[in-house]
């Protein structure tokens, strides 16, 4: 596009006009039209292609703290920690998706379509699999979504599970990997798939200037971008049913790279060896998130060094099975590093109230509002002085 004068010309304009900076919203009513029209200008000012795109959805502001206050999970009630441990939490999100409607209908949706036998040579159709996890991922609340992609195991019964939420054997796997720039190659030709990877890797690109290892030390952002891919040839998926061990990679390996092998290797090391992911996918598992200081530059990274007691779901979601992982919300965090709650019936409030003034070096709290009961203090104690004097004299 860039040899021929007037559309280069004509591509200069556009970068002045306020259709340059647009943006698109995943899984908006018309989000294909939006991607056509951003890449239509974005595309035409590059030569070749780039190891790593610019994301053409709009900036994630929500954190893992608004899925759990969403999901009314806190930590501190619930079944006994013991059986929280021993629970199989990814079972338990299967039956937390059972009990809400939609969540049901449309699992139940890809789980049949993904599972259909075409022929004895063709297992299922793939690309309406795609379709229906497409819709599950992106209609369903990340409540509930990610606690069954993204729930905690110790035991390899429940990583089995996990490993199975997307139905592999149709969705993710065949009969030989191709090789990851081919197949990058091929989801780039996809407006789509094209702004997923794209979304991927500006939210999940490890980043070694942030606490987390996460642009912005955003962990939402990062889960949401790998929950996008899914339903595309880009699908990533768990490679084994290791509990204790995080390693998510797409279908592909490097294999016939010639002299790209370098290219292909970091591009799947985005995945399999990605720190940001790999953590933000643990803090989800342990409900756990960056605690977000208003009056500190710096982040402060919740720890989960005990075992939390499970948590209890609101009443639509409850369940005989003690259900979830457990969640360190803003104030149960800020209890447990010694700090007083404050019982507002506010929970927005809860966090500026407790912050106001800290003594360094301490736990103990000052109100802002501390000063006035000193100067009333001396202004009562300086009138009973004047009152007393001619008693005295």
């Amino acid at each position: 596009m860039l040899a021929n004068k007037e559309c280069q010309a004509a591509l200069e304009v556009l970068q002045e006009s306020p259709l340059y900076d647009c943006r698109c919203k995943r899984a908006m009513k018309k989000e294909l039209q939006c991607l056509q029209i951003y890449w239509s200008i974005h595309l035409g000012l590059t030569e070749g292609e780039e190891f790593y795109e610019a994301s053409p959805y709009e900036p994630v502001t929500s954190r893992l703290s608004d899925i759990f206050r969403l999901a009314s999970i806190f930590s501190g009630t619930g079944a006994d920690p013991v059986v929280s441990v021993k629970s199989n939490h990814c079972l338990d999100a299967a039956k937390a998706c059972n009990l809400n409607e939609n969540c049901k209908k449309l699992r139940s949706s890809y789980i049949s379509i993904c599972n259909r036998e075409i022929s004895p040579t063709e297992r299922c159709n793939r690309r309406k699999c795609h379709k229906a996890l497409r819709q599950f991922f992106d209609r369903v609340p990340s409540e509930y979504t990610y606690r069954m992609l993204f729930c905690s195991c110790q035991d390899q019964a429940c990583a089995e599970r996990r490993r199975q939420t997307i139905l592999p054997s149709c969705s993710y796997e065949d009969k030989e990997k191709p090789n990851c720039l081919d197949l990058r190659s091929v989801c780039r030709t996809d407006h789509l798939c094209r702004s997923r990877l794209a979304d991927f890797h500006a939210n999940c690109r490890a980043s070694y200037q942030t606490l987390t290892s996460c642009p912005a030390d955003n962990y939402q952002a990062c889960l949401g971008s790998y929950a996008g891919m899914i339903g595309f040839d880009m699908t990533p998926n768990y490679v084994d049913s290791s509990p204790t061990g995080i390693v998510v990679s797409p279908w592909c390996s490097c294999r016939g790279s010639g002299n790209l092998e370098e290219e292909c290797e970091k591009f799947l090391r985005d995945f399999t060896e990605n720190p940001c992911l790999r953590n933000a996918i643990q803090a989800f598992g342990n409900g756990t998130d960056v605690n977000l200081s208003p009056k500190s530059p710096t982040f402060q990274a919740t720890q989960a060094s005990r075992v939390e007691k499970t948590p209890s779901l609101p009443d639509d979601l409850s369940d005989s099975t003690s259900l979830g992982t457990s969640v360190i919300t803003t104030c149960t965090s800020i209890q447990e590093q010694g700090l007083k709650a404050n019982n507002s019936k506010e929970f927005s409030m809860c966090f500026t109230e407790l912050t106001t003034n800290i003594i360094p070096g301490s736990n103990k709290v000052i109100k802002s509002n501390s000063g006035t009961y000193i100067a009333c203090s001396s202004v009562v104690l300086t009138t009973a002085f004047i009152l007393m004097l001619p008693l005295a004299l």
